[in-house]
């Protein structure tokens, strides 16, 4: 790219400040030019030591921008994001993109119909470990089931436990879950259908999948458990044994340089297509919402 995309970030959240302000102001094909939150002086904090400019709106913000990072609440994204994708602005979203199916459908559409590049911040997909161990899946061939086990105490206290959307709206499935099932779905094959779940004390989930193919596998997730340390694990079985994979702590900040460098790499060459776009957001948000609804 001959200059550095123009970049506005929307919300200044713990993850704002330590992920996505630091990530786009230091990758090279990147530039933090705005920031927008509800709240000016909180916008304000985050953006002076960038020397990004506070916007009093989004349309401000999008003015001035080529692309359109978001750190909000889901809801709050699938309405903002919306207005920027309309706005012709490349977007990097959160998980869950959306509140609600309805939420996602809407965004989805609105990114597709301005042709946009997008990309959704599901963080183990970009980390080179992940991207090894699905390529050795691929090649070898012949999984039939699998699991992955989520166990934290994330939401007892921490940067994130006084997160309403988290403690209030989405908790556990909504936080992890997007991780959970789309890491499932890349490593077996499209989920087809959720068999089964249920929701038992501590927020603890168990859900069952099918995927094309036959292959079945399972998801144990909690943010509510005093666990330490944070217990993640992905496995596969099948004709050629049994493979896991875990998660490296602190490997926020790489996964976000790569999630970049698809982005910039997206628009500068005019893809709008990408095994981590808001159709695959859209994808886990129908997913969510079968579990939810097994297990009312």
């Amino acid at each position: 790219m001959d200059e550095p995309l123009r970049v506005g970030l929307v919300g200044a959240g713990p993850w704002a400040r330590t992920v996505h302000a630091p990530g786009l102001a230091d990758h090279p094909s990147t530039r933090l030019s705005a920031v927008f939150t509800r709240r000016e002086e909180a916008a304000r904090e985050l953006a002076q030591p960038y020397d990004a400019e506070v916007c009093t709106s989004l349309d401000d913000l999008l003015g001035q921008v080529d692309a359109v990072a978001f750190a909000v609440p889901p809801s709050t994204q699938a309405e903002l994001a919306v207005e920027a994708a309309k706005a012709g602005k490349h977007v990097i979203l959160e998980k869950p993109i959306a509140a609600d199916v309805a939420g996602a459908e809407r965004l989805a559409d609105a990114v597709a119909g301005a042709g946009v590049a997008s990309l959704v911040m599901l963080t183990l997909r970009y980390a080179t470990a992940t991207r090894d161990w699905l390529a050795g899946l691929a090649a070898a061939g012949g999984w039939t089931g699998g699991g992955v086990r989520w166990l934290s105490g994330g939401l007892l206290g921490g940067a994130y436990a006084a997160s309403p959307w988290r403690q209030a709206d989405g908790g556990t499935l909504a936080d992890v879950g997007p991780h959970a099932f789309d890491l499932l779905d890349a490593a077996l094959g499209t989920i087809e259908r959720v068999r089964s779940a249920h929701r038992g004390p501590n927020d603890l989930w168990h859900v069952v999948f099918e995927h094309a193919g036959g292959a079945l596998s399972s998801a144990t997730l909690s943010l509510r458990l005093p666990m330490r340390p944070t217990v993640v694990e992905f496995a596969v079985y099948g004709e050629h044994g049994y493979r896991t994979l875990g998660r490296k702590e602190g490997g926020a900040a790489q996964s976000y340089t790569a999630m970049l460098d698809d982005f910039a790499a997206m628009v500068d060459t005019g893809t709008t297509s990408h095994p981590c776009d808001a159709h695959r957001g859209l994808h886990i948000q129908r997913l969510l919402d079968s579990a939810l609804s097994l297990a009312r």
